[in-house]
């Protein structure tokens, strides 16, 4: 079938923010989709809430429109834009439920708008839980034993049918939120309670339990024709009970007998065909019983997933492009594979290698939380490796993490084989690697199958590597042919060092005497039945490169690894630029990453990809590769984060050409005295303050600086281990809870500042050439500072700062760059406060507000600093265009105003007592995305990334004010206006007490903890816990009266209510309450930047 001529306009829904459960994954989809479209002569309408995606740049669609994922902002897009279709399999749950919401209030038929890639029938019948049980029944399948739950009351009845432990699945729900094994009637109830709440249905699925089976999955395509393909087939090395996204995976399924994958594909395509996906991907799940093969059918996702992007990068082949060419009604035998350019997307893909996924977790962001896996995803990234067998993939799996103690180690092992195994039966983070030391201590296969559930099979190739590495440890002469038989299982040259208690470079030193070096394979879909035309090479010590020379001139650019907190798919998008600027300018581009989520992995990005872990050894040996034909340019480590920065100074020894800034001048930022030099020189002040390697010290500089202080380690993103330290008893815990992060030391000393309370803090991103600079946006936070910038809301242009305060923060940035010495990206961060200007921090490279600067103001800085840190002058990139003449030091007046939200996990994490973690913002990064919003006034900017955010503030109902005695003052206008706006208020005695003395009518309130309190009735968090708040305005009050403080905000996280926690982003909110347009207003960033031409 032709593609279809009806369809001239598409609308494609975006996934929102990231947030855990809904990554960049549909970042990649949604970026394929809108490029396939387009290139189909297809006009592409896009919204998305999330400004760090190359998505929502204006270059992927013809209108992108970066607003809340609503469905009133959604008719207003459709109703000015006209679309002939909506393709919402793209864009992860948010899309199919926005897509959902559309057609249940009759807005699809309103307009005549089309849903493609899945009906609403067939979302209808893959994600009503009920529903697709009986489909598959209907198939000749089997499902758990199961019923539908829509009250706590229901739940507790089925229960005494299934039995405990049960499964809790709830409906429309992402990564797994709300599921979980209850295993007594108290977890059932809360359980359920969380799940009835999570679920836009209102409906949880109680299943008998499966924990324990092995878990599969099978990716699936089907076009208008019936061809139906399997994609792939993924493995979970975890048994079921642990979210997929959070189990190490493995592609192909390696433990499957063919009669059993077999079966499990016949199945597959019976579900498919009864749901009716027709145009497009979906995904299936599947548990075996291990001990009778009993195959049963867990869910599927009738769209792409969060395993497509997975799937894609392990096989080569394009899911979400292939499914934007079925939605528009091309057949699979009408597309050809982009890899071998001979086969079409009908023939299968058949792998030649093994594929490892290994997930990354936060946990060190929320110590309090319980480390246990269960059904809800906890993960906030992965990374992918590829090897010529399982034990080489893992190893390279394990190491692209880049967190200690996640790789193998033999080490001395304190701990007992049989207290190992009993700490492997609870699934953790860790938990592999406790395996792995539980095997090396004497502990058989048998056992910890029968304690872990995984398969004999992993367990035994774990066993493998041990073997391998005590074979390694007891040579008497390391040869050639031991180390490369390490290396064929995967070892490092740390891990072979270490074994041998020699150095890494020593190893790597003996390797290159014997030229013993990995050779590269390529990913063809076909299992080398075809050549490939795409270069996407993967390492593996065997005998033949697959690698083509190149004669051309080249730029390597390091990506930035797994996704975590603090260091996202913002760096993806600076590197994505970098690829396409530079390709554009005539060089080679290279990259390496090993992240499966990204843009940046896509195999069409760069000239050349390299799914390898980001460390020394890994980059040293691609760039020894590529550098023997044609020229080597350079290595971009500024655009990848603190992954591609920490690898500088060893590329650098190693004689490797650093474009940009070099290693040296980064240390200058990084040192505390060459920084300090350079700001006296610049006529800069920072606060007091000092550096320290351990207690004593720090406790020495606290007491001379005066408490607070503000303590933070050398060489972290994301505010790691970042924290304002009220008094002494607080910095000894400090330095008793970060002892095991080994992230203070000789090489890294703590820095230690004075804390700038009522501050305002200020993050202005530039591009500096040695010569001239320009700044790319000055943003204005909006809670004070002691909140790191990746959780501050932040607005651009600033709208309370004066152009006095904006002309000294731009020459402050210009003193420091030179003062540095930058070539390229540098973010500082200033505060001002009592009318002082302090300079808080200097980072020469890609931060992550580039992109949101880039599309607040229209700006392309990340392709600017590309081609500036290989030779172009800011003067020659405004000339050719590549640049606006006029900078972001001065915006003018007519400008809109962008405000950036953070999105905060607080609901994935909780303690081992089934509470949620506290929700309390301060230095320390905790925020898994962010949301953008972009309108004429600051005030209606702020209310749609409330939205975008989290669904908006509460126009009506009851507000709860609790705040410190330093905000009391400060609190009085925003309450007041509230009242005045009909809001109930209620209060502590306290907060009531000042209010009152204003004229502003409170009821009191007991505190949670006030058992013997003269007030009578409910606490407040009895309050909230019913349903009676709407609003929740609760300040910390340092190490005092946290205990209520916590139960209150823990308890407003849990019913999803408006919570503020700081009074300059309450006042931001309450003037925000004020703009309500029942018709939003809409306007694409094209738009804006027509007005900004004329």
């Amino acid at each position: 079938m032709p593609k279809r001529i009806d369809i001239t306009s598409v609308l494609v829904i975006g996934s929102g923010p990231i947030v855990i459960g809904q990554a960049a994954e549909f970042d990649y989809s949604g970026t394929q989709a809108c490029r396939v479209l387009r290139e189909e002569g297809v006009r592409v309408i896009l919204v998305n809430s999330n400004p760090a995606t190359i998505m929502t740049d204006p270059g992927f669609a013809d209108q992108t429109y970066i607003e809340p994922i609503t469905t009133a902002v959604l008719e207003a897009i459709i109703a000015k834009e006209k679309p002939d279709a909506i393709l919402p399999t793209l864009g992860g749950q948010t899309a199919l439920n926005a897509a959902m919401a559309l057609h249940q209030e009759g807005i699809l038929e309103k307009y005549d708008i089309e849903l493609i890639g899945a009906s609403f029938e067939a979302i209808q019948r893959g994600e009503d839980r009920q529903i697709f049980k009986d489909l598959v029944l209907e198939s000749g399948a089997e499902v758990a034993r199961s019923h539908i739950a829509r009250t706590i009351e229901e739940a507790r009845n089925f229960a005494k049918d299934l039995g405990y432990p049960l499964v809790i699945r709830p409906s429309y729900t992402m990564g797994g939120l709300g599921s979980g094994f209850a295993h007594n009637e108290a977890e059932l109830e809360r359980m359920v309670g969380d799940g009835l709440h999570n679920s836009p249905t209102t409906e949880v699925l109680l299943e008998e339990s499966i924990l324990g089976w092995k878990e599969y999955e099978l990716e699936m395509m089907r076009d208008g024709a019936d061809n139906t393909v399997v994609v792939c087939s993924i493995e979970n090395v975890d048994p079921v009970g642990v979210h997929t996204g959070d189990s190490i995976t493995v592609a192909p399924a390696l433990t499957l007998t063919d009669r059993e994958y077999q079966r499990m594909r016949d199945i597959g395509i019976a579900i498919i065909r009864a749901v009716g996906v027709d145009t497009g991907g979906c995904n299936i799940q599947f548990a075996v019983d291990p001990s009778d093969g009993r195959i049963i059918v867990i869910e599927m996702n009738p769209r792409v997933s969060r395993s497509s992007a997975l799937a894609s990068k392990a096989t080569g082949f394009p899911i979400a492009k292939i499914a934007a060419k079925l939605a528009l009604g091309y057949r699979l035998d009408e597309i050809p594979n982009d890899i071998t350019g001979v086969t079409p997307a009908s023939f299968e893909p058949t792998l030649d290698y093994v594929v490892v996924k290994v997930p990354r977790f936060a946990f060190e962001k929320f110590p309090l939380a319980d480390r246990g896996l269960t059904t809800t995803m906890k993960s906030v990234g992965e990374a992918m490796a590829l090897g010529r067998n399982f034990t080489q993939a893992l190893n390279k799996a394990l190491r692209s993490l880049e967190q200690r103690g996640s790789s193998f180690h033999w080490e001395q092992q304190p701990a007992s084989a049989a207290e190992l195994v009993k700490s492997a039966m609870m699934p953790t983070d860790g938990r592999i690697v406790t395996v792995q030391q539980a095997l090396r201590q004497g502990a058989s296969v048998e056992e910890l199958h029968t304690a872990t559930g995984i398969d004999p099979w992993f367990l035994d190739q774990i066993q493998l590597i041990n073997t391998v590495a005590a074979e390694v440890a007891e040579a008497s002469d390391l040869s050639k042919e031991i180390v490369a038989y390490a290396k064929q299982h995967g070892l490092s040259d740390i891990q072979i060092g270490s074994l041998r208690g020699v150095t890494e470079a020593e190893i790597r030193q003996l390797r290159h005497d014997w030229d013993l070096r990995p050779v590269f394979k390529t990913v063809d879909t076909c299992a080398g039945e075809f050549p490939a035309l795409t270069p996407y090479h993967y390492s593996s010590y065997d005998q033949v490169s697959e690698v083509v020379p190149s004669g051309r001139k080249k730029v390597v650019i390091l990506g930035s690894g797994p996704n975590r907190i603090g260091q996202g798919i913002e760096f993806d998008y600076s590197c994505v630029h970098a690829a396409f600027a530079l390709r554009d300018a005539g060089f080679e581009t290279i990259m390496i990453n090993c992240n499966p989520e990204t843009v940046s992995t896509d195999y069409d990005t760069s000239d050349r990809l390299y799914f390898e872990p980001l460390t020394l050894e890994d980059v040293l040996e691609i760039v020894h590769q590529e550098s023997a034909a044609g020229e080597l340019l350079g290595v971009i480590v500024q655009l990848g984060g603190q992954t591609a920065l920490g690898l500088a100074e060893g590329l650098e020894a190693a004689g490797v050409p650093i474009l940009g800034t070099t290693p040296s001048a980064i240390d200058l930022a990084e040192e505390r005295g060459s920084f300090a030099r350079i700001l006296d020189e610049a006529g800069l002040v920072a606060p007091r303050n000092g550096t320290a390697i351990d207690y004593a010290g720090a406790l020495v500089i606290a007491e001379d600086i005066g408490f607070p202080v503000l303590v933070r380690p050398s060489y972290v993103l994301g505010g790691r281990g970042m924290e304002i330290v009220y008094d002494q008893a607080s910095l000894e815990d400090y330095f008793h809870r970060i002892g095991d992060f080994a992230i203070v030391g000789p090489q890294a000393p703590l820095l230690v500042d004075r804390f700038l309370d009522d501050a305002v803090e200020i993050d202005v991103d530039a591009l500096f050439d040695g010569d001239t600079l320009y700044i790319g946006g000055v943003m204005e936070h909006i809670e004070e500072a002691g909140i790191h910038s990746g959780d501050s809301s932040c607005t651009l242009p600033p709208v309370t700062l004066g152009r006095d305060v904006v002309a000294a923060v731009c020459d402050g940035v210009e003193k420091l760059a030179r003062g540095i010495g930058v070539r390229g990206l540098i973010n500082v961060q200033f505060a001002v406060a009592a009318g002082v200007l302090y300079v808080l921090e200097a980072n020469p490279r890609a931060s992550r507000t580039v992109p949101f600067v880039s599309k607040a103001l229209g700006i392309q800085l990340a392709r600017a600093a590309a081609l500036v840190m290989t030779g172009s002058t800011v003067k020659q990139l405004v000339a050719e265009g590549v640049l606006p003449e006029r900078d972001g030091r001065s915006v003018p007046a007519s400008s809109p105003v962008s405000v950036k939200e953070a999105v905060l996990p607080f609901k994935r994490f909780r303690t081992p007592a089934g509470d949620i973690v506290d929700s309390i913002l301060g230095p320390e990064m905790r925020s898994t995305g962010e949301v953008m919003g972009i309108a004429p006034s600051f005030p209606e900017a702020f209310s749609k990334s409330q939205d975008a955010a989290y669904g908006g503030l509460p126009k009506s109902g009851t507000v709860f004010v609790s705040v410190a005695d330093r905000d009391k003052r400060s609190v009085i206008l925003p309450i007041l206006r509230l009242s005045q706006m009909g809001f109930d208020l209620i209060a502590t005695e306290g907060t009531a007490e000042t209010l009152g003395r204003y004229g502003i009518a409170t009821t009191v309130i007991r505190k949670h903890t006030e058992t013997d309190s003269d007030t009578e009735g409910p606490s407040i968090v009895d309050l909230i816990h019913a349903g009676a708040i709407d609003m929740v305005i609760n300040t910390p009050r340092g190490r005092s009266a946290r205990a209520d403080g916590y139960e209150i905000r823990t308890a407003t996280v849990a019913a999803d209510k408006a919570l503020f926690t700081t009074i300059a982003q309450l006042g931001a909110a309450v003037a925000s309450l004020e703009f309500s347009s029942v018709v939003p207003s809409v306007k694409s960033l094209q738009d804006y930047a027509k007005d900004r031409e004329s």
